[in-house]
């Protein structure tokens, strides 16, 4: 492998980034960038690593959730403590069925910027550039939105840096609090079957942590019962913004990328040979890569050697997304090389991607049970081949949104659009996330 800096992914092959009419703004953008305060820093990355090492392990189980994209315009205090509030449910709920620890990961400050299928969209016999992402372009259809604006990049940077500073807020403040466990149901949700069920769970952990209390063991003692750890991701897609941000720790000489915790490669940008891989390999982020139903075990074996070349535990996650039915002849011959060659991964599931279909009127959506299909797949089969199923990462929203078919709220494609927000894929809405963490939680009873 040749040295690596920063900038070296600038001499490899790159896809589906952005061509900007205007570059000398965008370096004028790049140095403002490179200027600014780190998002995250090279510790609470390490510390992530660290827990991630304990998934690979099978110690702890991973939940890695959030928006599909997310949107500047929907930017509030309300809407990230939702997508916290739910995330913490779905949390709690799998370290019960779980019986251990369980690392979360948003989708959260920094989730700007998408690869779609094709370069452009036609509407009404126009066609312009495709949306993107809010760090690239507009998703209003028209010339001007549409054109790439190096200038979004600080927009996205001001927005992740307010973002993860209410999210350490709510973390370490105080709302995460098992204490308050029964406070965060969702006005909505709390009405559902869900939501009854989940306050009947509720109550069984207050009477625990009575008991606990009782025993000496509180919140203003002992600090794990009133605060959490929280990490954010993203795609790492638009490589001149995540360069810009790329920053060395003084105290180890290790290079972070600090626009987020925790960076992931997508389906589509995988190419060992490409500019996105040679940009993560040098970083020492926890990295996760998308595989898709094409995956061969070659694919996988050259990826570990790039990514993680010391087979270091926590580095490298691999994200299924192959659907209920690839998926059982494409995840076990790699699982078993994986196994063969003594290679430390945590294997997680993606089960959205690979469910979405267009309806007749035009709107994308996916169904819950080929999503909970696709989940039961994935720890069947690990279970078959003796390996741990490690985490799940998924599409949701804390809002009231109609943009998945199915569930116990039986949202059907005619209901759709009454609540279809989502700026890109559908998405699972607060109580359909939180049903599938409960038949998860059952899931992981039992196989313990």
């Amino acid at each position: 492998m040749t040295e690596w800096m920063p900038n070296t992914w600038r001499d490899y092959p790159v896809h589906h980034l952005p061509q900007y009419a205007n570059q000398e703004r965008l370096h004028a953008v790049e140095k403002e960038l490179r200027k600014s305060p780190p998002l995250v820093f090279a510790e609470e990355a390490l510390q992530l690593k660290k827990s991630l090492a304990k998934v690979a392990n099978g110690q702890a189980f991973l939940l890695q959730g959030g928006d599909c994209a997310e949107s500047f315009a929907d930017f509030s205090a309300n809407n990230i403590r939702d997508m916290f509030r739910i995330l913490l449910q779905m949390a709690v709920v799998l370290m019960f069925g779980s019986g251990m620890p369980v690392v979360k990961i948003g989708r959260m400050a920094g989730q700007y910027a998408k690869p779609r299928s094709s370069e452009t969209e036609t509407k009404n016999g126009i066609t312009l550039p495709s949306y993107k992402g809010d760090n690239i372009n507009g998703i209003e259809f028209s010339e001007q939105s549409r054109q790439p604006n190096p200038d979004r990049m600080m927009q996205a940077y001001h927005h992740a840096s307010a973002t993860l500073n209410l999210l350490r807020a709510f973390a370490q403040g105080g709302f995460a609090d098992l204490n308050k466990v029964q406070e965060w149901n969702l006005g909505f949700v709390q009405d559902s079957l869900q939501g009854e069920i989940y306050q009947r769970f509720a109550r069984r952990i207050s009477a625990t942590l009575a008991f606990m209390k009782a025993c000496g063991i509180k919140s203003e003692t002992v600090p794990l019962v009133r605060e959490t750890s929280f990490y954010t991701s993203h795609e790492a897609l638009l490589l001149p913004f995540e360069e810009a941000l790329t920053r060395v720790d003084l105290s180890t000489g290790d290079w972070y990328d600090c626009s987020a915790h925790f960076l992931w490669i997508g389906e589509r940008t995988r190419d060992p040979k490409g500019a996105h891989i040679e940009f993560c390999r040098g970083i020492n982020n926890p990295i996760g890569v998308k595989i898709g139903p094409n995956t061969k075990v070659d694919d996988i074996l050259r990826l570990c050697e790039v990514l993680n070349p010391l087979n270091e535990a926590g580095r490298l996650t691999f994200i299924t997304r192959m659907g209920p039915v690839k998926i059982f002849d494409v995840l076990p011959p790699l699982l078993r090389a994986v196994e063969r060659e003594g290679l430390k991964i945590v294997w997680t599931c993606d089960p959205m991607h690979a469910n979405t279909q267009t309806t007749s009127t035009g709107l994308k959506t996916r169904d819950f049970d080929a999503i909970l299909s696709e989940v039961q797949a994935f720890f069947d089969i690990h279970k078959a081949e003796g390996t741990f199923a490690g985490g799940l990462h998924f599409e949701l929203t804390g809002k009231n949104v109609t943009e998945c078919v199915g569930g116990t709220v039986k949202i059907t494609e005619e209901e759709l659009a009454e609540h279809y927000d989502t700026l890109c894929d559908p998405r699972l809405n607060a109580t359909q996330s939180l049903e599938l963490a409960f038949l998860v939680a059952e899931i992981l009873k039992k196989n313990s």
